[in-house]
């Protein structure tokens, strides 16, 4: 197959894992930096360029959006698929999963346990409404943060009012959560065509909040429970995404809470950790879609029917011509 790679660079660690690994089964893999995509509409076709030359199709894309170029990037996935490209991640799935408190509606209108969350747009608003997810300390998140970036732990009311403010006055958007204390862990499972495939622990540094788990993080195989399993894929079901990672938390033993969905996950850590080849495991499922298989996911929503049009009735002219 033809496989192409949406990522800013090669040499990132995740893109070089998924070309090692779609050439080693015998695929021509390329990467493409989006925003050197070009793309031309006419209202009858569709059209993409790479550096101002006309890009020959693939059999599929694996899209890797770096969130600082979100907006473009996602035009640039949702083009291939305008030309009829299968996507191993839709654009509309990947927006779904990076709008935090939109992707925590859609679980919980499904029946998904989440940490507790309130979004205001005023500081004085949010301070007030810790109380409803249980005090301080909270976490604070911007809606469209990056994964490891965009997050913080307040302790107090006060560093709570500063970083409100603060964050608030720059225009952005964000979520207040319920952080849950005195785990010391989380539980990251890669999901791959609504299947988990792999699962580890991350444990943070000594000293450091358990949110903070990005940074230094000892990462450990786990053997998932069954309701854990059950809640990471069912979330990346209802995202629609193919591969994505999801983040669980456990209040209590057995009792999983999703707090984070994330589409473009790190593989190469996950793979020291678990022993698996997880790049292999996703280039099989484009493999799959490259070839006309069916996506996991919900079905798109039909389109509401267009109501019949009423003409006014125009009164006939009399007889007499009056």
């Amino acid at each position: 197959m033809k496989i192409t790679l949406l990522s800013r660079s090669a040499s990132i660690s995740s893109t070089k894992r998924l070309v090692e690994a779609g050439r080693a089964r015998g695929h021509q893999v390329r990467v493409l930096n989006p925003v050197r995509v070009e793309m031309h509409l006419d209202g009858q076709r569709a059209t993409l360029y790479y550096r101002r030359r006309k890009l020959s199709l693939c059999d599929v894309v694996i899209p890797r959006i770096a969130q600082s170029i979100s907006n473009y990037g996602l035009a640039v996935v949702n083009q291939f698929a305008m030309c009829g490209v299968p996507l191993v991640n839709t654009a509309r799935a990947i927006a779904e999963s990076r709008n935090k408190l939109r992707s925590l509606q859609l679980l919980s209108a499904h029946g998904i346990d989440i940490p507790a969350t309130v979004m205001a747009r005023d500081a004085a608003d949010l301070k007030a409404m810790v109380g409803l997810v249980g005090g301080v300390p909270v976490l604070v998140k911007l809606l469209q943060g990056q994964e490891k970036h965009g997050v913080m732990v307040c302790e107090s009311l006060q560093s709570l009012e500063a970083a409100l403010e603060a964050i608030l006055g720059l225009g952005h958007n964000l979520v207040v959560q319920q952080y849950v204390q005195n785990t010391g862990q989380d539980v990251r499972v890669l999901v791959v065509g609504g299947r988990a495939v792999a699962a580890v622990r991350r444990r943070p540094r000594f000293g450091r909040l358990s949110y903070t788990l990005n940074r230094g993080a000892r990462l450990e195989r786990i053997e998932l429970t069954e309701l854990q399993r059950q809640a990471a894929e069912k979330t990346a079901t209802l995202v629609g995404l193919e591969v994505a990672a999801v983040d669980l938390l456990d209040v209590q033993e057995g009792h999983p809470k999703v707090f984070e969905v994330n589409s473009s996950p790190a593989l190469l850590e996950m793979e020291a950790a678990t022993g698996l080849d997880l790049a292999r495991i996703i280039i099989e499922r484009a493999e799959v879609l490259g070839s006309g298989g069916a996506r996991v996911g919900l079905p798109e929503p039909e389109p509401e029917p267009t109501p019949p049009s009423r003409r006014k009735r125009v009164p006939k002219a009399s007889a007499s011509g009056a």
